[in-house]
């Protein structure tokens, strides 16, 4: 049973209350802040200079010119536009103290926030492909995966998400919003600022389902697809070392794709009857900050190429001055 309350009003006179939100975040003391601050910078720092070496590397080693690397590379650039939605925000709020954000500041957080994670979700799914074709199918490896079909398999992962992405932020942003401003998360996602509408958010959470299944649960599928795939064809391989090369070249990508999703899916697919937004928010809090600096350790410290191709660029820089 429906009744008419100054929400409802207000939200038939198509107007609203709110200009700009609070951001509860992590709430602690005065040291406490210091200390957040400190981990937000550390992490920070890490995960960009970590993800710029690894886009620069892969840029100037003409060793790591193939298509793997081509999609390390590009995953490396995303992962620094990922992590750069929230942490500055993130640092600002620990610094000054200050935890409001603007109501158009909010809302071109969620897009961005939306259309790097749905790119994310479909760089993973194409950079299993990928693993799949060169385990496979590896006599036609360097056919199937040319540069024209890997700068289309990439071009395709950073443009899907946006119509997505514009729709579901203008949905929920032309919702009316009549008091509560308090958004109780470390960002502006699309579930705690639907908590602060006063009107049927059916139509957002339909929605927000929609794109759930489209940009999360779609390319994991795929993921496990290629992985299946990739799996029957190593326990089919003759002997042990095979096997072990085979695996080698996939384990940090499937490390990757472990870290990310895990902790995803069990934000945007658990019930929402079962919603709770501190477990939420320390899980939302590992794939959008934790992961992404993580990413380049995975990447190198795990990979012999990468590892080669940083020695041999440290080695040229220590030969440079005498030549």
């Amino acid at each position: 049973m429906n009744s008419t309350t100054g929400c409802d009003k207000l939200a038939q006179g198509n107007s609203t209350a709110v200009s700009e939100f609070i951001i509860l975040g992590f709430p602690s003391s005065p040291l406490g802040q210091v200390l957040l601050f400190l981990v937000y910078f550390a992490v920070y720092t890490l995960t960009l200079l970590g993800n710029s070496l690894i886009v620069l590397i892969t840029l100037a080693d003409p060793a790591l010119h193939i298509p793997m690397y081509f999609f390390i590379g590009n995953l490396s650039f995303l992962e620094i536009c990922y992590s750069s939605v929230t942490l500055p925000k993130m640092l600002a709020i620990s610094l000054t103290g200050r935890n409001t954000i603007s109501f158009t500041g909010c809302a071109a957080q969620m897009y961005f926030f939306l259309l790097l994670g749905s790119a994310e979700c479909y760089l993973l799914a194409a950079m299993a492909y990928d693993r799949y074709v060169a385990i496979c199918h590896p006599l036609r490896y360097m056919a199937i995966m040319e540069r024209k079909s890997c700068t289309w398999l990439v071009a395709g992962s950073w443009l899907s998400g946006i119509p997505v992405s514009f729709i579901q932020t203008t949905l929920v942003f032309t919702s009316p919003f009549c008091g509560p401003n308090k958004i109780d998360h470390f960002f502006c996602d699309v579930a705690p600022v639907l908590r602060l509408v006063c009107a049927d958010t059916s139509r957002n959470e339909m929605s927000n389902i929609m794109v759930t299944v489209i940009f999360l649960a779609t390319p994991f599928t795929l993921i496990l697809a290629s992985y299946a795939h990739i799996i029957a064809t190593i326990l089919r391989m003759a002997s042990a070392g095979s096997r072990h090369r085979a695996f080698s070249t996939c384990s940090s990508h499937l490390l990757a794709v472990t870290l990310f999703y895990g902790s995803g899916i069990v934000v945007y697919l658990h019930p929402r009857s079962s919603y709770v937004m501190v477990n939420d928010k320390l899980l939302s809090l590992f794939y959008t900050v934790v992961t992404p600096m993580l990413n380049p350790i995975i990447y190198s410290l795990r990979n012999q190429d990468v590892k080669e191709a940083l020695r041999r660029k440290m080695a040229g820089k220590r030969l440079s001055p005498s030549q």
